[in-house]
């Protein structure tokens, strides 16, 4: 059986004509576009598109899918329509403990879409290094880059964190044996990024350490040093440029986690339909 939003997003593109008009309709990237067209081709085993290099014509069988399916768009309207009717009634907190990083850059740029959509939902972040212990009611909904080993916990891997090493412009002109590093303190050493951040310095020193990413991220804009960061956040960051490297930089799956009695609350299924939209629609975050 295919997927319905695959087969909306075909609708999208056959009446938009452009990958960039349907993303743009659809407020997605245009690739995400091309994925789901991908996967309905696959799922019905036909060929819809050709990819030309600057277009993408329907084949006669997409001709002939999209004429079926001309009707959705406006069911998928009135459907909305309805949604928006009943989430008048939703109404509550929502709590999501994740990383920093995740939270300042990927979901709080987009907490005003969701308010628009939910006027009367409040999602509480939290964010944090720590996680959050979900059965003690610390939180309702965790992101996580661990994998969660607890049996009654329902989990889903959404996207990955990748990693750089990033500096302030200046510092290019220095020789490399010359740069020296920031990094999280030694009890910190387990984690992949921290690992990798030894292996690239060698013998060469360590000249600031913090326990949080945003400070360390603040004495390299200031030219301490280099620092792995997640490229979601240097790659944001117009004051710093991301090094070439001997190795590519460790990457750290991204798990939404909940336990199953809290999934069926229809908050929480809108919160977590949230997170995983804003994970997609990042591309340092995709898998």
């Amino acid at each position: 059986m295919f997927d319905w939003q695959d087969l909306y997003y075909f609708t999208v593109l056959a009446r938009s004509q452009s990958l960039s008009a349907a993303a743009r309709e659809l407020q997605v990237e245009h690739a995400t576009v091309g994925r789901r067209v991908d996967a309905l081709e696959k799922a019905l085993g036909v060929k819809l598109v050709d990819r030309l290099p600057r277009s993408r014509p329907l084949t006669a069988q997409g001709l002939a899918l999209a004429e079926l399916a001309a009707g959705m768009d406006e069911m998928a309207t009135q459907v909305l329509r309805l949604s928006r009717v009943a989430s008048i009634e939703m109404a509550g907190t929502v709590r999501v403990s994740c990383p920093p990083s995740i939270a300042n850059y990927c979901i709080a740029p987009h907490v005003a879409r969701l308010r628009a959509e939910y006027p009367q939902l409040n999602l509480v972040l939290m964010p944090s290094t720590h996680l959050a212990a979900l059965d003690k009611g610390e939180a309702d909904i965790a992101l996580r880059t661990l994998r969660p080993d607890e049996d009654a916990l329902v989990r889903r891997k959404v996207g990955v964190v990748r990693f750089g090493l990033y500096g302030p412009p200046a510092l290019q002109q220095l020789p490399t044996e010359q740069w020296t590093f920031i990094a999280y303190d030694s009890s910190r050493d387990h984690l992949p990024q921290q690992a990798w951040m030894h292996q690239l310095r060698g013998p060469r020193e360590i000249a600031f350490a913090a326990s949080e990413l945003i400070t360390q991220q603040m004495a390299a804009r200031a030219a301490v040093g280099v620092v792995v960061l997640p490229t979601l956040v240097g790659d944001h960051d117009p004051q710093l440029v991301k090094l070439p490297t001997a190795t590519e930089g460790p990457q750290r799956d991204i798990w939404l986690t909940v336990y199953p009695d809290m999934r069926r609350s229809p908050l929480v299924k809108v919160v977590m339909e949230f997170l995983v939209g804003c994970i997609e629609g990042e591309i340092q975050l995709r898998r």
